[in-house]
């Protein structure tokens, strides 16, 4: 009987089985940021201990830096302390660290990806709970607490419950003007948020075999809106050509070497699932979500629904999205007015993310009223962007054009 890749990686990964079930894990990349390390570094001195494998832990700074006032001491004195923070631990440990004056600096699950940290058939793990995004390369990719992010700088493992697999077809074509972010919220609305509890989501089918490896970054991203901690698509040549070249990716003869290993931790073709459910892509529209909930999702030609006629175990949650948006039952989705528009984070704030919305601004002014913003996931994106013309074409448009960081995803 065949493995699924988060079968063979767990396996290669697990050090021992704990008395309580749990798996110790071996994590073979550790990301941090400034938010969520300082506390864990601080655990780790008060024990007398020390970061046991400096070189398996990558740094940058991304949830409260500055987007817009860069120049350090930041006017935020939060933000201030926990950056100079990170900087000293890095510098104290050794951990290799994306500061701001690097040209690096950016979103973790950006940096990661683009410096060829990310790999597959690896276990990374980081105080952030998008870090599912990394499973678009055949990671298996989770986020962790801070007592977690202590243990994983102190040994390199963690205490960890092995996920049921459930595979997520999703074959076919997808419509001009749909994209993976839809892609994923037809997923959630189907689902559930909480309908990935206890689940890794493997994402297959002709449509993701199509994607371009940021487009599945995207879909693997916003599993942990679904309930599932882990979401993963399995490496093929598209994975492959994405980290050909990058800064960490292997090199002469183990490039060779490496992308055999990582062909062969794909899921079998005769692997078993816990579960499986199907898509087609052709019934997957424009989406936005209405409500205050990632399930509370309808197509752009759709409105807002009305409490009586969901489900029972809807009603509730949406009668209170109702109230909260102040979104009448009937409205239609594509008649509301916005306020803010906001283009980054880790979901969409790669390169070709702001390729596609330029395209469709340029030429365009954004809406007197609306206060409309781009933050790059980052400098490297930002560098590349601003050389092809980008940054000129939404500034043209009337946005603002920010340094990389999580700037509103976080607040």
């Amino acid at each position: 009987m065949g493995k699924t890749l988060l079968e063979k990686v767990w396996e290669e990964h697990t050090v021992r089985t704990l008395p309580d079930g749990r798996t110790q894990l071996l994590i073979g990349t550790h990301l941090i940021h400034e938010v969520t390390s300082p506390q864990a570094f601080g655990m780790v001195r008060d024990l007398g201990l020390k970061v046991l494998y400096p070189n398996r832990t990558f740094a940058t700074v991304d949830h409260i830096v500055p987007t817009d006032q860069r120049a350090e001491p930041f006017s935020d004195p939060l933000a201030d302390a926990m950056v100079k923070e990170l900087r000293k631990n890095c510098t104290e440990t050794g951990v290799t660290f994306f500061d701001l004056p690097s040209g690096n600096q950016g979103i973790v699950h950006i940096v990661g990806p683009e410096q060829g940290i990310t790999q597959p058939g690896t276990t990374i793990a980081c105080g952030d709970s998008h870090t599912s995004t990394h499973g678009a390369f055949g990671a298996i990719a989770f986020g962790i607490g801070t007592r977690q992010v202590r243990d994983v700088l102190a040994t390199q493992t963690m205490a960890i419950g092995k996920p049921k697999v459930r595979r997520i077809n999703v074959n076919g074509k997808l419509a001009p003007g749909v994209y993976a972010k839809d892609v994923i919220l037809h997923i959630i609305r189907h689902l559930g948020v909480n309908g990935g509890i206890g689940y890794a989501y493997e994402y297959a089918g002709s449509t993701f075999d199509s994607f371009t490896q940021e487009e599945r970054m995207t879909v693997c991203n916003m599993s942990i809106e679904g309930g599932a901690r882990v979401g993963y698509v399995n490496p093929d040549e598209t994975t492959f050509e994405y980290l050909r070249g990058r800064p960490y990716s292997p090199k002469g003869t183990e490039w060779e070497a490496a992308v055999a290993r990582w062909k062969a931790v794909a899921s079998d073709k005769d692997a078993v699932y816990d579960d499986i459910v199907n898509f087609k892509a052709e019934d997957i529209l424009p989406t936005v979500t209405w409500g205050i909930t990632p399930a509370q999702a309808i197509f752009i030609d759709e409105k807002i629904p009305d409490p009586k006629d969901l489900p029972e175990k809807d009603r509730d949650t949406a009668a209170e999205a109702i109230e909260h948006m102040k979104l009448p039952a009937g409205t239609p989705a594509a008649g509301i007015k916005i306020d803010v528009a906001f283009l980054g984070s880790c979901t969409n704030g790669r390169l070709s993310d702001l390729q596609e919305v330029a395209k469709h601004i340029r030429g365009r002014k954004v809406a007197s009223h609306v206060k409309a913003i781009v933050v790059p996931g980052s400098q490297v994106v930002a560098s590349i962007a601003e050389k092809m013309g980008l940054a000129e074409i939404f500034r043209e448009a009337g946005f603002e054009w920010r340094g990389a960081g999580c700037s509103m995803c976080l607040g």
